[in-house]
């Protein structure tokens, strides 16, 4: 359901095995001012269990409304330790993808702290334009990245759903984060792929154009990408910046998306930092 927290945001989720799994390997975490999606993998019963287990381990971040970096950080890392420590059989092990946004604030001011871990995606819809702020940890992204193919070609790669990271991977992992500034009628989408397999960014950017409420923009999305063939498990969180209390809204400009402590990497696509997963 839509809750509305005393910062003014109001959120939606809706998730869904689809129209071909017998389980669903995604799990959401949505409360408060903290946002995740983590799409699980591991056959047979360990992708549930790894994405239950990452965003176990992020629960606590839920008794604060404005959430330390640091707090972050370690419990990614603790999220990482979780999935490492599933037993599963010989051969297979377990892991997760994990992205999201967590309410911050850097110099006094707030900003989204946007995490991120394999092919799951994090978007900002602002000023009524649709914009992919995390960047995808898998085999095609590499391969579009290096010119070799088109971002359509990616599209029907047929290695285009392997990933390059994720949590509980037995080789030590980085973890993705970026500032982004908070803005009262943006609204920011948390997604599996399940998602984005099946719909465009461009039909995204309609329906959450056109749906006001973030449940009913959840609701559908999840709608449309099972009438399009629902191949895989589907997960999405809906959620507005609906005009934050006592002047709270960043004066940082919508673009300025860098990590906030120092100006060292401004560019759109890259981390603002990178962290290792030890």
């Amino acid at each position: 359901m839509s809750v509305e927290v005393n910062l003014g945001l109001l959120w939606g989720a809706s998730t869904h095995r689809g129209a071909r799994r017998t389980l669903n390997e995604d799990a959401y975490l949505a409360g408060g001012s903290v946002f995740f999606v983590a799409d699980g993998m591991g056959g047979h019963d360990a992708g549930e269990v790894a994405s239950a287990a990452a965003v176990d381990a992020l629960r606590p971040l839920l008794d604060d409304a404005i959430v330390g970096v640091d707090a972050v950080r370690g419990l990614v890392r603790a999220a990482h330790g979780a999935v490492r420590a599933i037993e599963t059989a010989p051969g297979r092990g377990a892991g997760t993808t994990l992205t999201g946004v967590v309410l911050t604030e850097q110099g006094g001011e707030p900003y989204w702290l946007v995490v991120n871990m394999g092919d799951s995606r994090t978007y900002r819809l602002a000023e009524g334009e649709l914009e992919q702020v995390s960047v995808d940890h898998s085999e095609v992204q590499e391969l579009v990245d290096a010119g070799e193919i088109t971002a359509d070609q990616a599209l029907t790669h047929p290695r285009r759903h392997v990933v390059t990271r994720a949590l509980g991977a037995p080789e030590t992992p980085d973890a993705d984060y970026w500032f982004l500034p908070v803005h009262a009628g943006d609204r920011l989408l948390v997604c599996s792929d399940g998602l984005t397999g099946e719909l465009s960014d461009e039909r995204i950017e309609v329906l959450l154009l056109t749906q006001p409420d973030p449940q009913s923009a959840a609701d559908r999305l999840v709608a449309e990408a099972l009438a399009a063939g629902g191949r895989d498990n589907i997960t999405v969180v809906v959620v507005d910046a609906t005009g934050l209390a006592d002047g709270l809204e960043s004066t940082a400009p919508r673009d300025a998306r860098a990590d906030a402590r120092d100006d060292e990497d401004t560019v759109p696509r890259a981390a603002a930092w990178r962290e290792t997963l030890s």
